[in-house]
């Protein structure tokens, strides 16, 4: 997803939902971050997971997918398309919310997407650890976006990681 579809899709979802913020807690949240073309692993997804604010039953998440989720005529239209999540979605460490990058451009036309910081999405994605999410992950650090010792700080956060899952996670954090 380029950094055009990125500002779209977040200005449609603010749109359909009638609201000026979102969270971003997928890979597209590097958008906040890194000027220009995202790595390849992240620019080749299509779509970008947004949590709506206060929704707690789910229902915002629900309107997004509706209207400019998968399989849309949003999505069939431009190639790309948001997905409505709740913050559940992603384990992150504690205080992540507190890290948060604001990211508002002429493109989201006022839409603040509120998007997770790089380390804290690292980890989240070290936990999942499917290939693509591992992939991801190399190439933050081979960009520079991710250091081992912050991640290393941040795993420490996560305290509801089983111990085993911490200690994979810590050994894709020094293998990284």
């Amino acid at each position: 997803m380029t950094r055009d579809q990125f500002d779209h899709a977040v200005r449609a979802a603010g749109a359909v939902l009638g609201v000026g913020e979102l969270l971003v807690i997928g890979s597209q949240a590097l958008h906040a971050c890194i000027n220009g073309a995202l790595p390849p692993v992240a620019e080749r997804s299509v779509e970008v997971d947004l949590v709506p604010p206060d929704d707690a039953d789910g229902r915002q998440a629900d309107l997004i997918d509706g209207a400019i989720g998968e399989a849309s005529m949003f999505h069939e239209t431009f190639g790309y398309y948001a997905h409505g999540v709740g913050p559940a979605t992603a384990m992150l460490p504690a205080g992540w919310r507190d890290r948060l990058i604001r990211y508002e451009t002429p493109g989201t036309r006022g839409v603040v997407a509120w998007c997770v910081e790089p380390h804290d999405l690292w980890l989240s994605k070290a936990v999942v650890g499917r290939d693509k999410d591992l992939e991801f992950c190399a190439a933050l650090m081979a960009l520079g976006v991710v250091s081992r010792d912050v991640l290393a700080q941040r795993l420490d956060l996560m305290e509801s990681l089983s111990p085993e899952r911490r200690q994979v996670v810590d050994g894709r954090i020094r293998r990284a």
